[in-house]
């Protein structure tokens, strides 16, 4: 069969799907992305440029749809390209919140289209306005984020089938929608992200740290709000008072992936870290930034005490990591996190509460040998619901697949008509 993926930053999601079908020689599997795309063992990948354009004069309430439409604009264009080489694909797999889904119908008619929905924007059970700590959103703030859905609705209005990484990501999905989009996480390969209590994480200022030791860690792509980070240097304080032996390790940029951009010309980790600098032996707290996978497997792995959190927004792929990795995770008590964590396999604090996060770290690190359970059960949860090659590659492959609820599909003959059965 023939397949295609289109995502901006290919493979992303799709990496463990495109893996498999391209590992097979009966297959033909290509892939749609921008210039930061990746190419994949088996994946033919085809690259676009966006050119620079300025949005000053467009509505603030249109720039993300401007954007997206110029985004759909070439992947039509490598679209084009392939239906003249004479590829046409029969599965095509496709972000649905870069703009990049808008033309696919269009240009493969009888494809059998699957949108991936990742997350739909909205003013309430979600990060907006969940910390008060920051500025919320005001009505022409509602109305932009609305907005932001535009290109995400006409996907999901074009597809056959959608598919959403967890059951509370689906949720936030208009009701209407939901009986289209099924749920399949992306997987964990827990062949790769496994325990190792042997591991060693040697430091580029040449600290060693041995799995045994009291060492807190804590992931996130940036370290900004939505994921915690004020949270946790806030804790911090405390975390080391009662335990005057541990170190922690920080891994992350200081850039913004999806919250608010900080005031003025300071990062968000400058700004927390400045906050508790007079409370905290900074030689105890390593940052990181971002490491190489393996190394930061190695995080994991020497990790006594995993600190997760985060606004109800999308689960990170690092809090199902670190279940894999035998990690007692210590997160927050948010509905994308209550969805993988029960209490049994990890602990769960309110957001906001520094106190009672800094007290469950701080038991966590005096009495391992009591919470070595939840890290043994937290590992068994991943293998059974989100394990990569028994349970989410398997999945999607059915979806990809199967029958058609919700045929979209028209032939090639009737291009301006829609078959809906």
């Amino acid at each position: 069969m023939k397949y295609l993926f289109v995502h901006n930053n290919f493979p992303a999601q799709f990496r463990h799907v495109a893996t498999h079908l391209g590992s097979d020689p009966a297959n033909e599997v290509r892939a749609i992305g921008a210039e930061g795309s990746r190419p994949l063992p088996g994946v033919t990948l085809h690259r676009y440029t966006l050119p620079a354009a300025s949005l000053a004069s467009t509505h603030p309430f249109a720039r993300r749809f401007d954007g997206e439409a110029r985004r759909a604009e070439q992947t039509l264009y490598v679209c084009t390209m392939l239906r003249a080489s004479g590829f046409s694909p029969d599965v095509v797999v496709a972000h649905s919140g870069w703009g990049e889904a808008l033309p696919l119908r269009a240009a493969f008619p009888e494809a059998r289209l699957v949108s991936y929905g990742e997350y739909f924007y909205r003013s309430h059970d979600s990060d907006v306005n969940f910390d008060p700590e920051f500025p919320g959103l005001g009505l022409d703030g509602l109305v932009g984020l609305h907005a932001r859905n535009a290109a995400s609705l006409l996907a999901l209005s074009d597809c056959d089938l959608a598919i959403s990484p967890t059951s509370w990501q689906r949720s936030t999905f208009p009701r209407e929608w939901r009986d289209k989009i099924r749920t399949v996480h992306e997987g964990v390969d827990t062949r790769l992200v496994s325990p190792d209590p042997k591991a060693v994480l040697r430091l580029d200022d040449g600290t060693t740290i041995r799995a045994g030791e009291e060492t807190v860690t804590f992931v996130a792509r940036n370290l900004e709000p939505l994921r915690g980070y004020h949270v946790f240097m806030r804790a911090l304080p405390e975390i080391l008072r009662r335990r005057p032996g541990a170190r922690v390790l920080v891994v992350g940029g200081f850039g913004v992936s999806y919250g608010q951009r900080p005031p003025g010309s300071e990062t968000w980790h400058q700004i927390f870290l400045r906050e508790v600098a007079g409370e905290i032996d900074l030689s105890r707290i390593h940052f990181l930034g971002h490491l190489p996978f393996a190394r930061y497997l190695d995080v994991l792995r020497v990790s006594r005490a995993h600190v997760y959190l985060t606004y109800p927004f999308v689960l990170s792929w690092s809090c199902l990591e670190a279940m894999a990795a035998g990690c007692v995770v210590i997160a927050s008590d948010t509905p994308p996190v209550r969805e993988v964590i029960d209490g049994r396999n990890g602990i769960l604090v309110p957001f906001h509460d520094k106190n009672e996060l800094a007290r469950r770290v701080a038991d966590v690190l005096a009495d391992p040998a009591a919470h070595a359970e939840r890290g043994r059960l937290a590992r068994e949860t991943v293998l059974r619901r989100y394990d990569m090659a028994t349970v989410c590659v398997p999945e999607a492959m059915r979806i990809l697949h199967g029958p058609d609820p919700h045929r979209r599909r028209r032939p090639a003959t009737e291009p301006g008509l829609w078959s809906v059965a």
